[in-house]
């Protein structure tokens, strides 16, 4: 395996790992890499500092040709494509988003609480939403209560 630094078009960086160069270009060509931040599609390989090889990596026969190659550039329809791809996987993320917000009640920091009073049957069933920390949603996750996370979204300017 090896690890890219990865970004994306809106120059957020995040890892990822790939059998070979040749798999990422296929992978970044295809549309199949997304940015966990914002879901665009339109990425490259991030300037990387060097791995320098050792003397251990040299007695091991280390190649030159392991260092990565840098990535071809994408077409301009294969960019127009995975823009597209990313701008209406980020509008359905969003008629979910806002669904939630107008049919559910929002119980704020109270939701791992009302989720306990409602499951247990202390407090009348319905749809809620609400913020929890990650050891309230454990908590949740152990006493077998059923929950899902709507990611944070950034906001639409205008």
């Amino acid at each position: 395996m090896i690890v890219f630094d990865v970004k994306c078009s809106n120059d957020h960086v995040f890892e990822g790992w790939f059998s070979d160069t040749a798999t990422f270009q296929a992978q970044a060509r295809a549309g199949d890499i997304a940015c966990p931040l914002c879901g665009d599609t339109a990425v490259e390989k991030a300037l990387m500092a060097p791995n320098v090889a050792t003397t251990k990596a040299a007695a091991k026969g280390a190649e030159a040709g392991d260092v990565p190659a840098a990535p071809a550039k994408p077409d301009s329809v294969t960019l127009a494509k995975q823009k597209e791809q990313a701008g209406q996987m980020m509008a359905m993320m969003r008629a979910v988003k806002d669904h939630v917000e107008q049919n559910f009640d929002n119980v704020g920091t109270k939701f791992s609480d009302e989720a306990r009073k409602i499951h247990y049957g202390d407090a009348e069933k319905r749809n809620i939403y609400g913020q929890a920390t990650r050891e309230q949603a454990a908590e949740l996750e152990e006493e077998g209560i059923e929950f899902g996370a709507l990611p944070d979204l950034p906001k639409l300017d205008g």
